[in-house]
């Protein structure tokens, strides 16, 4: 079962306009239709061509078309606004895969959403660090009173602010990647085993 676009994954199925268990012909068939409506030349939206073409790429390989029917998934069809939090879901999935505890014993749901809480807030305080080392080397170069020819000095501490600001930049689109993540995680729930809620009271 996949999502929709804008949730994770688009349905390569819908995007070419055809069943599921269509033949090739088909797919081409009606590949052609909708690339004449689509293509950028007539007219049509970059963006949903390129996705029209990802979606009839993936429809004509047998390989990732038979793991999209059986999982619903397929890497290249990630809406590109959902990309980066599924990376981030899918390093927590592997953290849940490996912990040794049984299922049922205790509730991954909420220690993914605690891990991606507490990464946050890490990335957040990572964050105001940077911008207080920031403000403090500005301040220097204020201070500095500026030599005549090169200004070997002015360029190391502008260039110490243009990386700091690019580091900056990376942090804040990870606290966006996590966000995406979490919000990713809105709905689900995990059923415990009653015996070991019972005893966790």
């Amino acid at each position: 079962m996949s999502c929709r676009t804008g949730e994770a994954l688009i349905d390569p199925y819908e995007i070419v306009g055809v069943e599921r268990g269509a033949e090739t012909a088909v797919i081409k068939s009606a590949y052609r239709r909708r690339a004449k409506s689509l293509h950028p030349d007539g007219g049509g939206d970059v963006a949903a061509f390129d996705q029209l073409k990802t979606a009839y790429e993936l429809l004509l390989d047998p390989i990732r078309r038979k793991v999209y029917d059986d999982t619903g998934y397929d890497p290249a069809l990630v809406d590109a606004s959902d990309r980066k939090g599924l990376l981030v879901l899918e390093t927590l999935i592997n953290d849940v895969l490996l912990d040794e505890r049984e299922p049922g014993s205790y509730d991954p749901v909420a220690a993914m959403r605690r891990k991606l809480s507490d990464e946050i807030v890490s990335a957040r305080f990572h964050i105001l660090e940077m911008e207080r080392h920031r403000s403090r080397v500005r301040n220097h170069m204020g201070r500095i009173g500026r030599r005549s020819g090169a200004d070997v000095l002015g360029s190391m501490l502008r260039s110490r602010c243009d990386s700091i600001g690019e580091a900056i930049t990376k942090a804040e689109g990870q606290i966006e990647a996590i966000e995406k993540a979490y919000s990713m995680l809105e709905g689900y729930s995990y059923a415990i085993e009653a015996d070991v809620r019972n005893a966790a009271e």
